[in-house]
């Protein structure tokens, strides 16, 4: 699909400026609305851009940084150091992530976003891939998806409605200090 001038417009204004690089809407929200785009891995003046997906919706963006505030990108990175098999899944989503941006235009990096593949730096890059590619691509997108699904109460709005749950992902959210986000 390509992005129309109403999606641009839409995007445009959810982000507070005009759109750059963007060849695509990647991921659409049940109520419509544009919510993460495909971008050119090189702007329209040359910068290289790696960020594949790009995160639009302010509903998505506000609920990915209050993730933030509570600490869930260090609970993930930790997991990650433990937990072979899901760094293992972060480092295939991470190759996956880099052959499809590729397959646009190589940057010649191995730079992904998100920290990918050895840490956890950013949640808006992890959920605007995990909406874009579907909740078996990128484990802790799934998770983080499910996180503000919940804590956002953004099921059915801003995420789909059948998106895994955390209680079907084994998450406790009482586990993280929202107090500050």
């Amino acid at each position: 699909m390509t992005a129309s001038d109403a999606d641009l417009a839409t995007v445009s204004q959810q982000l507070g400026r005009a759109p750059r690089g963007v060849l695509d809407i990647a991921y659409r929200t049940p109520d419509g609305a544009p919510a993460v785009v495909t971008t050119a891995p090189r702007l329209e003046d040359g910068t290289p851009f790696p960020t594949l997906y790009y995160l639009t919706d302010p509903r998505l963006t506000a609920e990915a940084s209050r993730l933030e505030v509570a600490h869930v990108m260090t609970w993930m990175t930790k997991r990650l150091e433990e937990d072979a098999d899901l760094a293992a899944d972060y480092r295939a989503a991470h190759e996956h992530y880099l052959a499809t941006r590729n397959a646009i235009e190589d940057l010649g990096t191995d730079f992904s976003g998100g920290g990918m593949p050895e840490r956890v730096k950013c949640l808006h890059v992890l959920i605007a891939y995990a909406l874009a590619e579907g909740p078996s691509r990128l484990r802790l997108g799934t998770e983080a998806v499910a996180m503000a699904a919940e804590h956002g109460n953004l099921r059915g709005t801003a995420i789909p409605a059948d998106w895994p749950t955390t209680e079907e992902l084994g998450i406790d959210l009482t586990q993280f200090d929202f107090s500050r986000a």
